[in-house]
């Protein structure tokens, strides 16, 4: 082989080379694989409407769901407090699966741990486990709060953690005083989201104190609860915008120090975060907005049952319009005028929407993701002159597909789009052949789906633009805005600028299509 020491290469173009290419002839022999015509015969007919039909009348398989578990919102809530270990009930596998999957977007060590339940644990429950497990992990890590999530095992033998952590605090395990707030997360129904929805009410109720009733006011600041956000930038781009106005805000699960922290030699388990403090002073704030309302259903309960606040209505500060209202309810909340300095950021964001709108306008994208991601997206292209196709959503449900057709139908570039639940990549993949658009956009499992676009014609091809969650397959986008003036901006850029290389690579013909390859766009 030629790979050596001397000589290392990654596997492209590595297994381009004739030896490697001898032993994949070789195992597709071994394996009695179809030869390259039938293949391409299979190929060209799931591009076609015929497969498409047969592909939406499936019922008991998912292909790419375009979500993931309950879990991996359980720990990224976890993240956001102070000195807080995330702490997983359920098999070492699990674990590391969470820890990976966000290794791999965040570029950082991860800080969960689990109780490793095995076979002996699914059949007489997992009570040892979590002693051990809580035990050694206040021992060895020594948080200060320790998060507790399931995974399916636990869930299907039916572990009751509020019983399991009060026994373990009984038997001397953990100390009696110690936070160890809880969430069952099942992973076979709901989705990230609604993990990290149920980690936070498992939070806030296990940090409230029973004998100190809120009393929302007295203290002249906001609560900002997030949700499940993966955008660095847009977690500073909220305490910016307060910090212009001059309003006092805690955000409620800020993990954007723990998850980008500096390379300086040191490390830390335990970075920023939401301080036990500010969470039993919640219910004291003026009102708490939830920027992500469409997947915070148990946190608004929370909000207005245990706080006695209104949870105030708010959308997903994505785009010119959703940033102008979310500004003007902080400004009605608290008295204080918009900062001149934001009035002069939109206005550049306005300038630029000038710019670009006629390489924008009219041009057509397909998109997939989280059901508040998508309704921000969603609007904020049309404030564009862009025009939806088609928008799926896998864990959305009937109520946000009745609010985002209505979204698409009061606007005259949403009058040709379709919305999609309950659908996955494989749903989306047979739309992108047969409902093209010119651009989708979504996370970086698109990236097969452009490529089988192609792989029919350069004609047929379907660019992905990189936004949500994960983000496996670039480097640092997570650390970008993609919320308020700021956010819409790298956005704006985003999108026109891939517009323009498209055009670009389509006109780059020497002598054939190069009447248009200009330098100026």
């Amino acid at each position: 082989m030629s790979q050596s020491a001397d000589n290392i290469q990654p596997c492209y173009p590595l297994f381009e080379q004739d030896e490697y290419q001898d032993l994949f002839r070789s195992k597709r022999a071994l394996e009695e694989g179809h030869d390259p015509k039938r293949v391409q015969e299979v190929f060209e007919w799931t591009t076609t409407q015929e497969y498409q039909d047969l592909n939406f009348k499936r019922e008991a398989l998912t292909v790419d769901p375009a979500k993931a578990c309950q879990p991996l919102g359980a720990v990224l809530c976890s993240l956001g407090f102070s000195n807080t270990l995330p702490y997983v009930h359920g098999s070492q596998g699990c674990v590391a699966y969470f820890r990976t999957y966000f290794s791999r977007h965040f570029k950082e060590p991860i800080a969960c741990v689990s109780d490793s339940m095995t076979e002996d644990a699914a059949v007489f429950g997992g009570n040892n486990n979590m002693n051990s497990g809580l035990e050694n992990a206040a021992a060895l890590y020594k948080p200060e709060m320790i998060a507790v999530s399931t995974t399916c095992m636990a869930e299907v033998i039916g572990d009751d953690l509020h019983a399991f952590i009060g026994n373990a605090k009984k038997d001397g395990h953990v100390p009696e005083d110690m936070p160890i707030p809880f969430a069952h997360t099942p992973s076979f129904i709901g989705s990230h989201v609604t993990g990290w929805d149920n980690m936070f009410e498992g939070v806030a109720k296990t940090l409230a104190d029973p004998n100190k009733p809120a009393a929302p006011g007295t203290r002249q600041k906001l609560n900002v609860v997030t949700g499940f956000e993966t955008y660095l930038g847009n977690y500073r781009v909220i305490k910016r915008m307060m910090a212009q106005m001059g309003v006092a805000c805690s955000i409620l699960s800020d993990p954007s120090e723990v998850l980008d922290t500096p390379a300086d030699g040191h490390y830390r388990m335990y970075a920023g975060g939401t301080s036990q403090q500010e969470m039993r002073e919640a219910g004291d704030a003026i009102d708490t907005l939830l920027l992500q309302p469409w997947h915070l259903t148990k946190t608004k309960k929370v909000v207005q049952e245990l706080w006695n606040q209104p949870a105030t209505d708010v959308a997903v500060p994505i785009g010119l319009d959703a940033t102008d209202k979310l500004l003007m309810t902080i400004s009605s909340l608290t008295g204080k005028p918009i900062a001149d300095s934001l009035t002069q950021e939109r206005g550049r964001l306005v300038d630029m929407m000038i710019d670009s709108h006629t390489w924008l306008h009219g041009k057509r994208f397909a998109l997939y993701g989280d059901p508040d991601f998508l309704m921000g997206m969603t609007q904020f292209l049309m404030e564009l002159g862009c025009e939806p196709t088609t928008v799926l959503c896998h864990n959305g449900n009937k109520r946000w597909m009745k609010a985002m057709k209505k979204m698409l139908a009061d606007s005259p570039y949403g009058q040709e789009a379709e919305v999609y639940i309950n659908c996955d990549l494989w749903h989306f993949r047979s739309l992108m052949f047969t409902n093209k658009p010119d651009f989708m956009i979504g996370n970086s499992y698109g990236k097969f789906i452009q490529r089988d676009t192609l792989a029919k014609g350069e004609q047929f091809e379907v660019p992905l633009i990189r936004l949500g969650f994960p983000l496996f397959d670039r480097h640092h986008l997570h650390r970008q805005a993609t919320w308020g003036y700021e956010g819409a901006m790298t956005i704006l850029t985003t999108l026109v600028n891939a517009v323009l290389e498209k055009l670009d690579r389509d006109t780059m013909k020497l002598g054939k299509t190069d009447y248009n390859f200009d330098l100026v766009r």
